[in-house]
């Protein structure tokens, strides 16, 4: 057996008990898949008419709740890594004919599995409110592919957080400024409509031009630099992540 295939194969292994354990946590199942859901129901129907949108409301906020659905499932992975850590199972598989690369990559595909989901019940919930896209297949794929990379690249970050921690409740309080972004950002409002230095922030950091690839792709009129902006953020934070996980993984497991 090749060192490739005896790793892809410990990898299905780790992520086969990833999902058990997520299957078992039903606080974990609600945040990252019902919280959302309860956000979008909120959004459109408490809050949608107090802002000034093009076009239906709901078609505005679904890209933003995407990766909101996103960044809600992320701090279970880096709670479940440290406790992992904690009570030394990561040092027991290490002591076993198990590949170290599996052990995290198990942590990684449980995300993006999860937060896929998350956001298939996102889109099914969006459309029996009114959700009209004008994306192609090719649009729906870049959408597919924009959300990959997205909880690819948070994914591997939060590994690295959770690995990092000192504690389960630390790992998971880590994440927060990641669940808090998607708030700061052009999800729910324009940014040209809110006050400067908000502004400002809101068009630089991480996830507006995410949401903005989102939203045009589903619109059907994607912007070059927005996409550009996007894939540039997401591997740079699944670079990070990767190299931190790695460096922490060696030092303490």
């Amino acid at each position: 057996m090749s060192a490739a295939t005896k790793s892809m194969g410990d990898s299905m292994i780790m992520l086969r008990r990833n999902v058990k354990h997520s299957l078992r946590n039903p606080t974990t199942m609600f945040n990252a898949i019902l919280f959302p859901i309860v956000m979008m129901l909120i959004f459109v129907y408490v809050f949608g008419d107090a802002f000034k949108v093009q076009g239906d409301y709901v078609d505005y906020a679904t890209p933003g709740l995407l990766v909101m659905a996103v960044a809600y499932g992320l701090g279970a992975t880096s709670a479940a890594v440290n406790s992992d850590m904690a009570k030394g199972v990561i040092s027991r598989f290490k002591t076993m004919d198990v590949s170290r690369g599996a052990v995290l990559t198990g942590q990684v595909v449980v995300t993006v599995v999860r937060c896929l989901v998350a956001d298939a019940a996102i889109l099914a919930v969006a459309f029996l409110i009114g959700f009209r896209p004008h994306a192609s297949a090719l649009d729906w794929l870049g959408v597919f592919g924009m959300l990959l990379l997205l909880t690819f690249g948070t994914s591997w970050l939060v590994v690295a957080l959770g690995l990092a921690a000192k504690s389960a409740e630390s790992a998971a309080f880590a994440t927060v400024p990641l669940i808090m972004l998607p708030f700061l950002s052009s999800a729910f409002v324009p940014a040209e409509t809110m006050k400067t230095g908000v502004k400002q922030f809101v068009e630089y950091q991480p996830f507006t031009p995410i949401i903005e690839t989102l939203r045009g792709l589903l619109a059907g009129h994607v912007d070059g630099g927005d996409a550009f902006q996007a894939v540039a953020w997401c591997a740079g934070l699944a670079l990070v992540g990767y190299v931190w996980a790695l460096s922490t993984f060696k030092k303490r497991a």
